[in-house]
């Protein structure tokens, strides 16, 4: 999309424009979010992958989750990963 604008070619005198529109893919998951079984007191991580950097926002059910000592929310290109220390069983 950063490319979108007005192109201008010049040769001397004379000039050529022509606005370029780049419309957006959709984002879809190339690696979706894989079950994961965890001993009580113990971290997990949860790990997707997008077709493209995008953000993202991690839940439990409707509630959305804030980053904290108990949950950390990492984010690299395309990669998403959210890890939980502490598991208690209310983390199910």
């Amino acid at each position: 999309e950063s490319d979108a604008g007005d192109y201008t070619c010049v040769c001397g005198d004379e000039q050529s424009t022509a606005s370029l529109a780049v419309h957006a893919l959709p984002v879809f998951f190339l690696e979706e979010l894989k079950n994961e079984e965890a001993q009580e007191g113990t971290s997990v991580s949860l790990r997707c992958e997008l077709t493209k950097a995008a953000p993202v926002q991690w839940k439990i059910g409707p509630k959305v989750l804030k980053a904290s000592d108990k949950y950390q929310m990492r984010q690299s290109d395309i990669a998403a990963e959210l890890v939980i220390t502490d598991l208690e069983v209310k983390d199910t």
